[in-house]
């Protein structure tokens, strides 16, 4: 049985206690709730995988609380550690090639390991009280919107982790940013929490590769995820017409549409990015609660934070 347990000092360190007994708790952090383990006990992380049902194939964050933590688990080169020490701690995953500390199944058997350093004070605290690396991932059932809430987390995990630490919503409410560095040049895998423009100053022009499908590199690259369990199409602009029995919620971007919907949520009603980041999977799983067939959602700009927005949207309407 999951205890479910408002973070304090003494919830965390029962939980940092759980970590290295080799249990597993779901933690807040600043992006989206994590579902923890040991990252050097390869048991413990299979367990992250059962209770998720997630396929050993697709790679884990390894969560962290300083660079020196980080040198014991991947090799750092000059260039990501001027990233580390510009953006951690914060939601920017470096994927670096890993050393032999970190077990194959943290990394679906690659030669590299994500790597982050979250900078919410539950999840910090946490992983300094445990003393080890903590590998998470969202805690989510895998494959489906993602949890900003504790709630989120237990609804999806019934029951599957030994604690659940309720440090109340998300503040960037979308996964982090994904950086690899490959063949000396970094690329981005995944957009996120941090947006390119800001990663740009420090690392000049970067490129979107590496698209993922069956064989992930990192975290977030399935062709499908993030899913509700309505249908989800991603629109321009709200259609004319709504097919006859069929309920249908709409993600708004802005403000409602004119359309007879049994339930809408807006994004932000004033176009702030960062704040329609935030509500993205909150009210995807608001509409979802609700009972509709279809989702319409609007698409956002593609800029800053808008695109991960829309690479959510996208991935979750395929």
């Amino acid at each position: 049985m999951t205890l479910f347990i408002k973070t304090s000092e003494a919830s965390v360190k029962k939980a940092a206690a759980l970590i290295r007994a080799g249990g597993t708790v779901v933690f807040p952090t600043e992006t989206v709730y994590g579902l923890g383990a040991d990252a050097l006990n390869a048991k413990a992380v299979a367990r992250i995988f059962e209770i998720k049902k997630r396929p050993h194939f697709d790679p884990l964050i390894v969560h962290v609380s300083s660079i020196r933590q980080a040198r014991t688990l991947a090799r750092v080169s000059a260039g990501a550690e001027a990233l580390m020490t510009r953006f951690w701690p914060g939601p920017l995953t470096l994927v670096l090639p890993k050393k032999r500390i970190v077990p194959d199944i943290v990394t679906a058997g690659l030669e590299t390991v994500a790597l982050r350093m979250p900078s919410h004070p539950v999840a910090m605290s946490l992983i300094k009280k445990a003393g080890t690396p903590v590998a998470a991932p969202s805690a989510n059932s895998f494959g489906s919107l993602s949890p900003t809430t504790a709630s989120h987390a237990r609804d999806q995990l019934k029951g599957g982790p030994d604690m659940i630490l309720d440090g109340g919503p998300t503040r960037i409410g979308v996964e982090s940013t994904v950086l690899a560095l490959i063949d000396g040049a970094f690329l981005i895998l995944r957009h996120g929490g941090l947006p390119r423009e800001e990663i740009e100053l420090v690392t000049g022009p970067l490129n979107t590769a590496l698209k993922g499908g069956k064989r992930p590199i990192s975290p977030g690259q399935l062709k499908k995820h993030y899913s509700p369990r309505a249908r989800l199409c991603v629109i321009k602009k709200a259609p004319l017409k709504l097919k006859a029995g069929l309920k249908y919620g709409y993600l708004a971007f802005k403000s409602k549409p004119a359309l007879p919907v049994k339930r809408a949520e807006i994004l932000s009603r004033t176009g702030d990015l960062a704040e329609a980041a935030a509500n993205l999977f909150s009210h995807l799983h608001k509409l979802d609660r609700a009972g509709v067939d279809i989702i319409l959602a609007e698409a956002v700009p593609s800029t800053g934070l808008g695109r991960a927005i829309m690479d959510r949207l996208r991935r979750a309407a395929r």
